[in-house]
């Protein structure tokens, strides 16, 4: 499996220095973990995502993922591994979600603004479901 940098960086600070904030996720999917809601200090956070510089539209994009790839791996801390899956893909439509809306804001292309206002529209619908979900597994 080929890594990229990326992955090593989130791999390296997973979980415990990605805890931080986790965006409205159940407490069933951070219960287990002995991290959630540490201070990220200086480890590059700013804002719930990761300032890469580049324009608005960019830094737009990129902290919708930064804080994606920290909540989904906060969420796959619990112990139920049903649970974990369904913990983490919130976090995942969320980023989904956000990524859409950068678009939105920022994109020019009908069709890919098209595209992210189908892609908002399903991944709320299943956040519902999963939250659903959740709350009949307590």
């Amino acid at each position: 499996m080929k890594r990229t940098l990326f992955t090593i960086a989130m791999l390296t600070l997973a979980p415990s220095a990605l805890a931080q904030d986790a965006i409205d996720l159940p407490a069933i999917c951070t219960a287990d973990n002995p991290h959630a809601g540490m201070d990220m200090g200086d480890m590059g956070m700013d804002g719930g995502g990761m300032s890469m510089g580049g324009d608005a539209a960019h830094v737009d994009l990129m902290d919708g993922m930064a804080a994606m790839n920290r909540d989904m791996m906060v969420g796959g801390t619990a112990k139920d591994i049903d649970v974990a899956f369904v913990c983490s893909m919130i976090p995942h439509h969320r980023g989904a979600i956000d990524m859409a809306q950068a678009q939105i804001a920022q994109g020019d292309d009908p069709w890919a603004t098209a595209l992210a206002e189908t892609i908002i529209a399903a991944q709320e619908k299943e956040i519902a479901e999963m939250l659903e979900w959740l709350e009949a597994q307590k």
